[in-house]
């Protein structure tokens, strides 16, 4: 648990608050009594969330935020710019996957909706708020990556490995397949695909925030298998696709391997990331929670894949997302 007396009040802006480890996290900061910003799909979301939430108008905000409709991303944005509230930590922690689909789905803006969610919204988001984020004193940004975006890591060695290439689906823009140029779509591979970018974009603000004035802390994390027993949480899109398939998985992986950690247990470490003083540094950080044997976990600092450490590839990465961002809501 989050101790309020040794932590100072922080404005947190956290994306993925409605459920699963983001909303285990929020329960924690709004209990230590942060400000809390938790952009929400629809006003459907934002009440429910408020109702679980709690606090006042003043420490609890839920604005709308569409993260599959970048023009409803750009509108959010603009609305928190005009408050000019400082961010103190920018957690970027909303994720969407769905295995075992054969079929692309596709964002607003015709981009595949994976890549469009867990990347573009977030590129999107942390680009238009970083005027705000840089007001605070000691600015953090933390994002939810995985540990699968590493093809030598034992979830990323399970099916097609992650992997961009020259990003030639990403140059195509709005109804590419895959950010490779890919043309067979692959649900588990536009995932950890995904994650790969979600490395690859820290890397990319760390490098070139790190002689600024005001040093920006960005720090990037796997929290490991998180299966809930609830129907909620990050398995909720995938369940839906193999149902059985899933079930079994989650008995061998939770509750006969148990090498899973629990949804409060990952929102407890979000939390800390968010909030502990002695993680702020200038230098880049990537913590990955690992298991060390059965029922065993371990959460450290580490190296991520050699791919996610190309700051050229980051570079291109940014500068290409960017282009189809700003083309969508041009």
């Amino acid at each position: 648990m989050i101790a309020t007396s040794q932590i100072a009040k922080k404005h947190i802006l956290i994306t993925g608050a409605s459920s699963g480890i983001g909303l285990e996290a929020a329960l924690l900061l709004q209990r230590a009594g942060h400000h809390l910003t938790m952009p929400c799909r629809n006003s459907e979301t934002a009440a429910k969330l408020n109702q679980r939430i709690g606090g006042s108008a003043e420490m609890v905000q839920t604005p709308i935020c569409d993260l599959a409709d970048l023009t409803n991303v750009a509108s959010c944005a603009k609305e928190l710019l005009i408050t000019g509230n400082p961010i103190d930590t920018l957690v970027l922690n909303a994720g969407l996957q769905y295995s075992g689909s054969k079929q692309p789905q596709w964002s607003k803006q015709g981009f595949e909706l994976t890549i469009a969610v867990n990347h573009l919204a977030h590129q999107a988001l942390l680009e238009q708020l970083l005027p705000l984020l840089l007001l605070s004193k000691n600015p953090r940004l933390v994002i939810t990556a995985s540990e699968v975006h590493d093809p030598q890591s034992p979830g990323g060695k399970v099916g097609a490995p992650a992997g961009l290439a020259d990003l030639h689906g990403l140059q195509q823009g709005a109804g590419a397949l895959m950010l490779d140029g890919g043309n067979i779509f692959n649900a588990e591979k536009a995932y950890k695909d995904s994650k790969l970018c979600n490395l690859l974009m820290a890397q990319y603000i760390a490098h070139n925030h790190s002689t600024n004035s005001t040093p920006l802390t960005v720090i990037a994390w796997s929290p490991g298998l998180v299966i809930p027993r609830s129907n909620e949480g990050f398995f909720r899109y995938s369940s839906k696709q193999n149902p059985i398939g899933q079930t079994i998985f989650a008995f061998i992986a939770r509750d006969l391997l148990r090498i899973c950690e629990t949804t409060e247990g990952a929102g407890k470490l979000l939390a800390n990331l968010a909030t502990e003083k002695q993680l702020e540094t200038t230098n880049f950080q990537y913590w990955c929670n690992r298991v060390i044997g059965l029922g065993k976990l371990e959460f450290k600092q580490t190296d991520p894949s050699q791919e996610a450490s190309c700051l050229k590839l980051a570079e291109k990465l940014w500068q290409l997302s960017a282009k189809q961002i700003n083309a969508s809501i041009a």
